[in-house]
Order: structure tokens, then C-alpha cells, then sequence
């Protein structure tokens, strides 16, 4: 991979149905004991990204750019804990810690929920947050574009503001990923008073919130620059700016990084880690993350309606030189359609092998023993899609099996996957949430809404809809188990591999914490010896 886009959706798993006050943590608190004395240098911090991003509004943010902005500028109710994971820091998505709600209970129906505000928290603006606050930010989300989605996911049916410092959230039915879902920064709480005075347009390209961060500048053509808010509620931050400088070219990123001239990077092409791991001012974190990549047959076109086909293509695929040759080893086997650090994972379902002859056979009792064609439409901006096209392009002919590869402009792609058109196509995902409740609602659920290859399986659907009403975490699994065994059997998918989040950084940069939404939070970070 030598350009990588990043999507990011955030990670959680299990549920805390009561949390008493405590210290807050949302985004980790900068280290007290770091060194009184640093130098100016010290307290700046310069990043290279590749994309400059495309909204500030948190309702609307679905880059990882612009998701970023967010993160650094808002806070939300909730947040997750952190973990040491190999001696390095990992957000620990079973765990739901207190934020801008310092605690918060549960009703017996867990249909209820009823949170208690930190008292001393204050927007950038010196207006102080309350539940009226977090009801405008409910009604912000629930109306917007991009994000209104996710609120009708959370499964909200009303609120109640009880006063200045306690709102009451209702639900329509019990959702296990609730708080999770809270924890996403599409639910930023915004300041409803600058709002107001200034109308919703602001939000696209200025920040009205309470975080660490304040948006100083903000030019996607160039870099975003944000400073210190030395009045945050948690603490001022450890650095006074952070700049993020946009270079798409992944080479240039990596060339500054090389050079000592950026503090970290992001989107490393996984052919230049092993040079970078070489530089001994550098430390390069190679995260396992939840980001998939597959190659969607469409269910409803042929050839890809004779579910024999697509096995065929299955045990054509070659697995192996996918991770190793074009991934250098910096991703994972793909063997279910749920990433494997997924709660609720399974790959027993997983049969397939580099196995020409039985692709042969299956292609032979679908009907096709004189081989097939298709068009494979590929989006542009990834090269690791365009090596592993051309890799399956070469195994598939060697079973009669032709692909055209169509390659098309990303904004273009896009837009021809959302009419669901398509003949097959290659694509990765995120999922925000880290439950197989999510990723599958969205990808493979007969009505799911990203499900642009058409796939409906009656008992996939009947499975995952009893899923969501099972409060039991052991049985919810044992039914994902069922439909990932019976999705993997269908071959709506291709499955290709698990990425890997890669970021080099200078070895001075401290704080650095992986989360799976690949968002990186500037909060905990600080510079020098």
C-alpha cells in the first residue's frame, strides 16, 4: 500500500451500566510529572496528514481529517479507558469512563439513562456546559445530513432536561451499544449559545466546543493549526500548538518524517516501515486494527447470483501474496466479514484456501466449465486495491475466469456504489462501533444501508435482528457465530485483509495512543527528553 486513506469509526464492546464520579479521563490527562522546563520547540507538535478535510461540524465529519478537527476542539458525555497492550497505549474499548458526564445510572428496563454533568466544564467561549446544552447537540445531530443516521441507530426516543447539570436520555427499545455509541464524536456536545448567535452555517468551518484544542487556522488545501486551550476544564494541554500540514503524496510524508522535519506521520505505505523502523530517531507503532478490505460481489447480477461462483472466486483468491507482497506483512488474513478484534468474532465458518482446482470444480457445477467474464469497477487513490486487483486478475484467468478491471475517479466510484449498480467492486470499512451488531447492520443486513452489494439472507437478517433484543452477551455471540458461518458460506464477500494503523513519529514524541477509530487525540501528548 503506497496511499491509504483512512476512514475512521470508533471501537467499543461491553456496556457499564452504572458509573459512579471520578476523576475524568476523557482524553488522558497530560502526565504531571513531565518536566516544568521545555523549550518553545518542545511545545509545538507538527503532524503530516494526507487529506485536508472537509467540515468541522461534528454532525457532518466523516473523514479522518475532519474527524480529527473534531476530536481535538469537542468532548462528548462519555470516552473510553486506555491499556498498555505490548508496551505500548490502546484504547481499552471495554471500558466507558466518565467525560463531560461525571456519572450517570441506568434504569432497571435499560431503557433510561440519566447523566450528572461536571460542574467546572466550560465551553472555549467561557459559557459553562449543561444538560441544555447536550439536548441542542442531541437536536443538532438528529437533524443533520451525514450523521442523522447515527442518531436513529442510537436508538433515542426522547430526552429530558431534569436542570442545569442532569438530562435523561430515553430509548426506544434496550441497545447494548448505547454508551458507545455516545462515546462517538459525531455526539460532541456544542455550545448552543454561540450557535445561536451565529447560526448552524458556522459550524462547517469554525468550532464551538469545549475541548483541548482550539482551531486557530484551517485551509485543507495547506494545514490546520490549533492551540492550546490553557483553560480546559481537565487541564490545560502539555503543548501550546499542533499543526497539521496536508501532503497527499504518502512519499512526502514519509521523506519529512525521515527527515526529523515532522513529529509524526501518518498513512505510512507499509513498503517503507522497515526502512523507517532502521532510523533511530524514529518509533514506528504497526497497530492491528478493524479496518477490513473485501471484494463485494453483487448478490443480484450475474454471474454473482449462483452463490457456486462466488465459492469459485473464493478459492481462487491468492491470501498469501495479498498480505506478503503487497502489504509487506502489515496486515492480517481477512477471514470473516467481522474484523477479528471484534467481540463477538468468528471464522468457523472459513473454509477457503488458494485452491485452483477446486475453484475449477465449482465453476463446473455452477454451469461455467468454459469460464466466465465480469467488470470489476475499482475506485481510485489506493494502490495496495490496484496490486491486489491485478494479482486476482492473473489467478482468476487461470481458472477461465476474466476480469476487466474498470478503474474509475474515488468521487465517481462513490457514487456508483451508492446506487448499487455494481458488478463487483473492491472497498474498505471501518465500523465506529466495535459490535458485530454495527458492522453487520451496515454491511451485510438485508435493509442495511451500506449493504451496496445487495446481499439478503432471510436468517442472517432474522439473527441479527434477535441479536439486538438479547441483552445476554454470550447468547448476542452465539448468534453473530450463526450468521457469520452462514454469510461466509454465502460469498457475498471476498475477504481480502485486516489492515494494520501505521504511524511512524519522532522518539521525543510521547502520548501517542491507538484508538480504533484511527483518530489521533493531541490531548495526552507532550515533546522533548
Amino acid at each position: 500500500m503506497k496511499k491509504h486513506q483512512w476512514l475512521a469509526g470508533l471501537a467499543a464492546s461491553a456496556l457499564l451500566l452504572t458509573a459512579v464520579g471520578c476523576s475524568p479521563n476523557a482524553n488522558q490527562k497530560p502526565d504531571a510529572s513531565a518536566a516544568p522546563e521545555q523549550s518553545k520547540k518542545d511545545k509545538i507538535i507538527t503532524i503530516a496528514y494526507s487529506d485536508g478535510g472537509t467540515t468541522m461540524d461534528p454532525a457532518e465529519a466523516s473523514d479522518l481529517t475532519s474527524d480529527t478537527l473534531v476530536v481535538a476542539a469537542y468532548d462528548q458525555l462519555v470516552t473510553y479507558g486506555v491499556k498498555t497492550v505490548d508496551g505500548g497505549q490502546v484504547a481499552k474499548t471495554d471500558e466507558i469512563k466518565p467525560m463531560l458526564a461525571k456519572s450517570w445510572t441506568v434504569s432497571d428496563d435499560k431503557l433510561t439513562y440519566t447523566f450528572k454533568l461536571q460542574e467546572n466544564a466550560k465551553f472555549q467561549s467561557g459559557n459553562p456546559v449543561t444538560a441544555d446544552s447536550v439536548a441542542f447537540s442531541l437536536d443538532h445531530l438528529k437533524n443533520s445530513k451525514a450523521g442523522s443516521f447515527l442518531y436513529q441507530l442510537s436508538g433515542i426516543k426522547a430526552y429530558t432536561v431534569k436542570d442545569a447539570q442532569t438530562i435523561s436520555i430515553q430509548l426506544e427499545k434496550e441497545n447494548h451499544t448505547f454508551l458507545q455509541m455516545l462515546a462517538l464524536y459525531n455526539f460532541s456536545v456544542l455550545d448552543e449559545k454561540v450557535i445561536k448567535e451565529k447560526g448552524n452555517d458556522f459550524l462547517a468551518k469554525n468550532a464551538a466546543g469545549s475541548g483541548p484544542f482550539a482551531i486557530e487556522k484551517w485551509d485543507p488545501a495547506s494545514e490546520a493549526v490549533m492551540t492550546a486551550n490553557k483553560n480546559y476544564w481537565q487541564g490545560a494541554p502539555q503543548v501550546d500548538k499542533v499543526t497539521m500540514k496536508f501532503l497527499k503524496e504518502a512519499s512526502n510524508r514519509v521523506m519529512l518524517l525521515g527527515k526529523g522535519d515532522v513529529d509524526l506521520a501518518i498513512e505510512i505505505p507499509p513498503k517503507d516501515v522497515a526502512d523507517l523502523k532502521n532510523n533511530a530517531n524514529l518509533t514506528v507503532k504497526s497497530d492491528a486494527s478493524n479496518r477490513i478490505l473485501y471484494f463485494a460481489l453483487n448478490t443480484t447480477k450475474k454471474p454473482f447470483d449462483n452463490v457456486k461462483v462466488r465459492q469459485a472466486l473464493a478459492y481462487a483468491v491468492p491470501y498469501d501474496q495479498l498480505v506478503h507482497d503487497v502489504m509487506y506483512d502489515q496486515a492480517k488474513q481477512l477471514k470473516s466479514a467481522v474484523p477479528s478484534n471484534t467481540p463477538g468474532y468468528s471464522d468457523s465458518g472459513f473454509t477457503y484456501k488458494h485452491d485452483l482446482d477446486k475453484a475449477k470444480q465449482l465453476l463446473k457445477e455452477a454451469g461455467y466449465e468454459n469460464g466466465l467474464s465480469f467488470d470489476l469497477t475499482l475506485g481510485s487513490g489506493f494502490q495496495d486495491w490496484e496490486d491486489d486487483a491485478v494479482l486476482m486478475q492473473a489467478e482468476f484467468a487461470k481458472i477461465g475466469v476474466t476480469m476487466n478491471i474498470q478503474k474509475v475517479a474515488r468521487a465517481q466510484f462513490l457514487q456508483m456504489q451508492r446506487e448499487r449498480n455494481l458488478t463487483a467492486y473492491i472497498s474498505k470499512w471501518t465500523s465506529f462501533v466495535n459490535d458485530p451488531s454495527y458492522h453487520l447492520g451496515f454491511l451485510l443486513y438485508g435493509k442495511g444501508s451500506s449493504n451496496y452489494g445487495n446481499y439478503k439472507n432471510a436468517k442472517v437478517d432474522e439473527l441479527w435482528e434477535k441479536a439486538n433484543n438479547e441483552p445476554d452477551q454470550a447468547k448476542r455471540n452465539e448468534m453473530y457465530k450463526q450468521a457469520q458461518e452462514l454469510i461466509t458460506a454465502d460469498v457475498p464477500w471476498l475477504y481480502l485483509y485486516e489492515y494494520n494503523r501505521i504511524v511512524g513519529m519522532n522518539k521525543n514524541l510521547k502520548g501517542y495512543v491507538y484508538y480504533p477509530d484511527e483518530i489521533l487525540r493531541f490531548y495526552p501528548m507532550s515533546k522533548g527528553q
